[in-house]
C-alpha cells in the first residue's frame, strides 16, 4: 500500500497518514557503484594474471569487492612468511558479514617459478584456499607494472631470492588505493579499520 506514492523519509518514524511504522531500505552499495573506471583504478591496468586455479583475468575481473593485495614469492624463507602471517591475521579480525566482500589476493614477483600449480599448493599448506583468498601469476612486465602502482620495490638477488618492500595494500571496490601499511608485524588495527569502512553496506 502506498499512501503518498514513492514519497521517501530520511528518518525513522511512522507514516503521517496511515501510522504504519517507517522501515528503513538498504541499498546495497554494489547496485549504486558506476561502471566508470576513475584514472586512479588499478583497473585500468590491462596485463594478463593466472589465478591458483589456472583461470586467466584481469585485474578488473576483481571489481566489485574490497582488495586486501600483497606481493610475495612462495620460495621466500624470510619476509614473505610474516607477510602471509599478516594477511591472515587482518582475515581474522574482520567479522563474517563483512568477509564476504572482501578479496585477498596475493601477487607472485617470481612468476616464473610460481606456476598456478604452486601457488595453488601454496595456498592449500598456508590454509587459504577458501573463496576470499586469490593468488596471481603474471607476466614480468605486468608485475613489474603492478608493483609500481603499489610502490613496491623488489629486485633478484638470485634465481630463487627477491629483496622486495614489505607492503599490504587496501583497495576500495572500484580499484582505488585506499590505505597501506608498511613493515612486518606491524599494528594492522588502521589496516583493519579501513577494510570495515569500506565493507559496510
Amino acid at each position: 500500500m502506498q499512501c503518498e506514492g514513492d514519497k521517501t523519509y530520511d528518518e525513522a518514524g511512522s507514516c503521517p497518514v496511515c501510522n504504519m511504522d517507517l522501515k528503513q531500505v538498504e541499498i546495497a552499495s554494489k547496485d549504486i557503484q558506476s561502471d566508470e573506471i576513475s584514472e586512479e583504478s588499478i583497473f585500468n591496468l590491462t596485463s594478463e594474471w593466472h589465478t591458483e586455479e589456472g583461470n586467466k583475468i584481469q585485474l578488473e575481473d576483481l571489481k566489485g569487492k574490497t582488495l586486501v593485495m600483497v606481493m610475495i614469492y612462495t620460495s621466500c624463507k624470510a619476509a614473505c612468511p610474516r607477510l602471509v602471517a599478516d594477511m591472515r591475521h587482518i582475515e581474522a579480525q574482520i567479522p563474517v558479514e563483512n568477509i564476504k566482500n572482501v578479496q585477498f589476493a596475493l601477487i607472485s614477483i617470481d612468476p616464473n617459478t610460481d606456476t598456478p600449480e604452486r601457488l595453488k599448493a601454496f595456498a592449500i599448506e598456508n590454509a587459504m584456499d577458501g573463496e576470499q583468498w586469490t593468488f596471481l601469476q603474471g607476466t614480468e612486465s605486468g608485475v613489474r607494472e603492478f608493483a609500481n602502482v603499489l610502490s613496491v620495490k623488489y629486485k633478484e638477488i638470485s634465481p630463487i631470492d627477491f629483496s622486495h618492500s614489505n607492503i599490504i595494500s587496501v583497495f576500495n571496490p572500484a580499484g582505488e588505493l585506499k590505505h597501506q601499511q608498511e613493515g612486518l608485524g606491524v599494528d594492522n588495527k588502521e589496516t583493519i579499520e579501513a577494510i570495515l569502512q569500506l565493507t559496510q553496506y
